[in-house]
């Protein structure tokens, strides 16, 4: 769970967004302040399901974008990929959110 708001303060900083966010993240969020948190509540979500925090791969690795009715999924690159490959996890998530909070659940399961 993650205030808009405090997300939104953030991202106003430049330096903040490439740290944490894709470039086809940031496109597909723009400045549209609940996407950009629901981007970041997914990366915690994920690296809290992972049992690790945020220790072998970059934010960046770990999208979070949306199919073609809206469904959120996550994609993974470089060191993320790899964490996720070796395990042989597949990813979920589900994003919702209500007044200036976002709650991102996040499942992995093994294969």
């Amino acid at each position: 769970m993650t205030e808009i708001s405090r997300v939104s303060r953030a991202c106003s900083k430049e330096s903040f967004r490439k740290r944490v966010f894709s470039q086809r993240e940031i496109e597909l969020f723009g400045e549209r302040p609940e996407k950009l948190a629901a981007g970041f509540a997914a990366k915690e979500a994920f690296s809290k399901a992972l049992g690790t925090g945020v220790r072998g791969f970059s934010l960046r690795e770990v999208e979070l974008l949306r199919d073609d009715l809206g469904k959120p999924y996550y994609v993974f690159s470089g060191k993320a990929a790899d964490i996720v490959s070796e395990k042989k996890l597949k990813a979920h998530a589900s994003v919702t959110d209500e007044g200036d909070l976002v709650t991102v659940f996040a499942v992995l399961e093994s294969e």
